[in-house]
């Protein structure tokens, strides 16, 4: 079949140990708070758990940094009456560091002015840039004045992609951003550039077969037997050619980036940053933040695009995340032919993830392949934290044997450990109903400015979850969610921080395909058992900590909702105990493939027994469980191990248990001792 690759040209930083290193926090699984008023509201922070043996990473991917130098950033961000600078402030809210970071204002300015002609380049284009902005905005007024300006709205939307797409890249570029973007424009110009098309007309082949020639070091003949003459995709910063290796016949696609690209991008880079800065008074009205920060966060991950080096490590880091996943094709790609300007990669020869007659009669099954792929994504999202950002139609297929494969690895962004953790605060939170703490989440994950008050945003909060949820996991879907939030962010000085607006593109994106798939899909229903899973599953003593969170509410403990969690986690295991999706009777090709075959509940019952020994709180919170309502629970005790007492392992757990005994003895000795010295 044809290789579609619309956004092929895409390429967005990778989160690799080249590239960001998390912050880390001290050992505390407890918030710190520090109470706000209405007239002077201080900054709310939250140490977050990195306990140790448990810390997620992107499997390696990305590299430590000392708790010295986290102290030190936290202290600059938050001392009264200074501000860090936008680059220092879009580490501290990724929680991250860029050890080498490819763009700072000081870089693109040197970039820039050292050209020759520069300053008439720069006033020749700023004449442009300003003249058809400037005119758009004169129009946008008279709109306004003459008291048309909803009724032709239609038409400036248009007029504005066109506008964006007949000044360059940069601004294709900012108009894809601006499409996720409802914290900057209405939602009414977010829908109309959702279709700006990244596609251009295709530069001559033999300029790109000469810059695949200067990066190989050789001839094309020397290392492809055969490249196709036609461009299988043109993008506005490269194109794609589908070509076969020399030595081992193999079909891979070639990615070239369009030539003379990299000035026009610093020098508009240059011209917005400058622009930016006389909108700093809107912006910070408006958005809670400088304009020249967005500008930042924006030409950060443009910059990155030009090095195809990044793309090659993002697949090299989402091949070993998926390694040990037999429901999920991650291209390879050949390193040693790749360069700044050149990609190599396996050519994918799939189904479009579009066409559901095509992938029954391929043998898939439609709703295991629905499974495998919200499956996929959860895992990118709250397991690695590195998450494919552009999963449209052309960047995902359906494999013969129902594994699903992922192309493009451009758009690629990163979520720290924080982040995560927030984020299933956040989940909790929302759970739990606790809305006050759901807005302050938003302060931490940097969608709030510090300081913000946020009881006028807790009410909006309240009525979006509670009238998207009330209507029950049949009529629950992110867009209409998403509607209701953006309407949120454009009436309150809300940013949405660059990375969560490709989370936010990603799952819209990927419920779109699903419901392209199987219109009465339920994605809630797919994603429930999986998180279930792993919060009584997984590792990371953090999510423990979310674990007994979700369990207790007002501080009674839900037994049915405990029930929910192992019945939706075991759905999960039975679910992917075999590939779903694969439906043809000759399974021989997967008796070496390993699946999970039963819920592994032995780490949390050890962690269990050892907080009920050494957390008091936790230890009563249990009794008073037990004995509720003047009553023992004996009942409720019982219906929970026949959940799971085929999924229990007796004698493995003691030995468990048995073998961590001192460990709990000396942590139980250090509650004791830490409690009489409080007391003291």
């Amino acid at each position: 079949m044809d290789f579609t690759c619309t956004n092929y040209a895409n390429t967005v930083p990778c989160s690799t140990n080249h590239k960001y290193a998390p912050l880390q926090t001290p050992i505390s699984f407890r918030a710190t708070v520090l109470k706000r008023n209405k007239k002077s509201s201080s900054m709310r922070v939250s140490n977050f758990a990195a306990a140790s043996g448990a810390e997620s990473s992107v499997n390696g991917a990305i590299a430590r940094r000392s708790l010295s130098a986290t102290k030190e950033t936290e202290s600059r961000a938050l001392q009264s009456g200074k501000s860090s600078s936008a680059m220092e402030q879009l580490d501290i809210e990724r929680g991250v560091c860029v050890p080498f970071r490819k763009y700072s204002p000081e870089t693109v300015r040197s970039k820039v002015l050292e050209s020759k002609g520069a300053i008439l380049s720069l006033i020749l284009r700023g004449v442009e840039i300003v003249w058809n902005l400037g005119f758009y905005w004169s129009s946008l007024m008279y709109d306004f004045l003459v008291g048309r300006d909803e009724e032709v709205v239609p038409f400036r939307a248009r007029q504005l992609r066109n506008l964006l797409c007949d000044l360059g890249p940069s601004f294709i570029k900012a108009g894809q951003v601006l499409a996720n973007r409802p914290d900057i424009i209405r939602e009414d110009y977010m829908n109309e550039l959702c279709i700006l098309q990244d596609d251009v007309p295709p530069f001559p082949n033999q300029v790109a077969f000469n810059i695949i020639e200067e990066e190989l070091g050789q001839p094309l003949e020397a290392v492809f037997s055969k490249i196709s003459s036609q461009t299988i995709a043109a993008a506005s910063l490269g194109q794609v050619y589908r070509a076969t290796l020399r030595d081992s016949k193999e079909d891979v696609a070639i990615k070239v980036q369009r030539p003379q690209i990299e000035p026009i991008i610093y020098r508009d880079l240059f011209l917005f940053r400058t622009l930016a800065s006389f909108l700093n008074g809107i912006s910070l009205q408006k958005l809670g933040c400088n304009a020249e920060l967005i500008v930042d966060e924006f030409g950060e991950k443009l910059l990155e695009e030009l090095d195809y080096t990044l793309e090659a490590r993002n697949i090299e880091d989402f091949v070993e995340n998926f390694k040990n996943d037999p429901t999920v094709k991650i291209p390879r790609v050949y390193k040693q032919l790749c360069g700044p300007r050149v990609l190599v990669m396996e050519w994918i020869d799939g189904i479009r993830c579009t066409n559901p007659q095509a992938i029954k009669d391929g043998g898939i099954d439609v709703n295991g392949f629905l499974t495998v792929g919200v499956s996929a994504a959860l895992r990118q999202l709250l397991e690695f934290g590195l998450f494919h950002g552009d999963p449209h139609p052309g960047n995902i297929f359906a494999m013969r044997d129902g594994r699903i494969a992922y192309v493009d690895f451009g758009n690629v962004a990163v979520l720290s450990q924080q982040n995560k953790q927030i984020l299933i605060d956040a989940v909790v939170h929302a759970v739990n109903e606790d809305y006050a703490e759901m807005a302050y989440d938003f302060t931490r994950l940097g969608f709030l400015a510090p300081g913000t008050d946020v009881s006028p945003i807790i009410p909006a909060l309240e009525a979006i979850w509670q009238n998207s949820s009330g209507k029950g996991l049949s009529d629950f879907n992110f867009r209409s969610v998403t509607g209701k939030f953006n309407q949120l962010v454009y009436n309150y000085p809300i940013r949405i921080p660059e990375r969560f607006s490709l989370v936010i593109r990603s799952l819209l994106t990927q419920e779109g395909i699903c419901f392209t798939l199987k219109p009465d899909f339920k994605f809630l229903e797919v994603a429930y058992p999986y998180v279930a899973k792993r919060l009584l599953t997984d590792p990371n003593p953090a999510l423990r900590e979310r674990l007994i969170q979700v369990l207790f509410k007002d501080g009674v403990f839900q037994w049915k909702r405990l029930e929910n969690l192992i019945v939706l986690a075991k759905e999960n295991v039975a679910k992917m105990s075999t590939n779903p999706a694969f439906q043809v009777k000759d399974r021989q090709s997967t008796r070496n493939w390993q699946f999970d075959r039963k819920l592994d509940l032995t780490d949390t019952i050890k962690d269990g027994a050892r907080l009920f020994f050494i957390d008091e709180g936790i230890r009563r919170q249990l009794l008073l469980a037990l004995t509720e309502d003047s009553k023992l629970h004996i009942q409720e005790l019982v219906d929970v191990y026949r959940l799971v007492e085929s999924d229990i392992d007796i004698p493995s757990v003691a030995v468990e248990v048995v073998r961590d005994f001192p460990t709990v003895v000396r942590d139980l000795i250090l509650s004791w001792s830490e409690s009489v010295l409080a007391d003291r």
